[in-house]
């Protein structure tokens, strides 16, 4: 799938970014796609590009922007690797969710802005901690995030007065939760809480628990699983070609 490497302004500085689009020609529909806690890597292009290439102008940005030229992870043996996953948690931990929103207008302006993209409304999906963001962007952003998607997301609905779910009444897009059934970052009594949230918000949604581990849609991940992250593409296509 073509891809274009992009600059994108936000408030603490440039940052990098890349668009992934089908071939042939445009407009698309966009959506931006967060990484997981591993950041933009090789992984993460290649979904970006499987997800072009069922019809989408994806963005894939650098969440990390704000700590330079970072060197990227080896996600196989990060969590093995004490100061490795040192450095890795410190940086996921710097994502505060007021940067995050920042960030979430900068991305959402630079995609709808592009000329490959078809508006007013785009999409957003994400991996492990960029399923908060996703959610995030989707709260924050009502008025133009149409779907919103989140795979294996930690955290979603926690007792911090700052947890995503507190944010349900303000979204306005169709939301996709798929958590794994293997998955203490986020149990049974947050997915009933999240389940509690959105249902009272009135929120157009679906809720589901993949019989795998967290991780399992990230191919470079140890937890991989196949079939789950087939089921995941299938439900993502079905969410966007529906809402898009």
């Amino acid at each position: 799938m073509p891809r274009t490497d992009l600059t994108i302004p936000t408030a603490d500085g440039d940052a990098a970014a890349s668009l992934h689009t089908p071939e042939g020609d445009g407009p698309w529909p966009g959506v931006v796609l967060y990484p997981d806690a591993g950041g933009v890597r090789p992984a993460l292009h290649d979904m970006a590009a499987h997800l072009a290439s069922l019809g989408y102008a994806v963005l894939l940005p650098d969440v990390y922007h704000r700590h330079g030229d970072w060197a990227p992870f080896d996600f196989a043996t990060v969590f093995s690797d004490p100061p490795e996953k040192e450095r890795l948690m410190g940086m996921l931990s710097s994502l505060t969710p007021d940067l995050v929103a920042i960030d979430a207008e900068a991305w959402v302006t630079a995609l709808l802005a592009r000329p490959e993209v078809t508006g007013p409304k785009l999409g957003v999906t994400g991996y492990c901690m960029g399923g908060v963001m996703s959610l995030r962007t989707a709260a924050t952003q009502p008025e133009r995030v149409a779907a919103a998607a989140s795979f294996h997301g930690g955290n979603l609905a926690t007792d911090d007065p700052t947890s995503v779910h507190r944010l349900a009444d303000r979204f306005r897009a169709a939301i996709y939760v798929a958590g794994a059934s293997d998955d203490s970052s986020f149990p049974d009594e947050q997915k009933q809480r999240l389940d509690e949230a959105l249902s009272a918000a009135g929120v157009d949604y679906t809720l589901e628990t993949y019989p795998a581990a967290h991780g399992f849609a990230v191919p470079d991940a140890p937890v991989h699983d196949d079939e789950a992250e087939q089921r995941h593409w299938d439900a993502l296509h079905r969410l966007f070609g529906a809402n898009l």
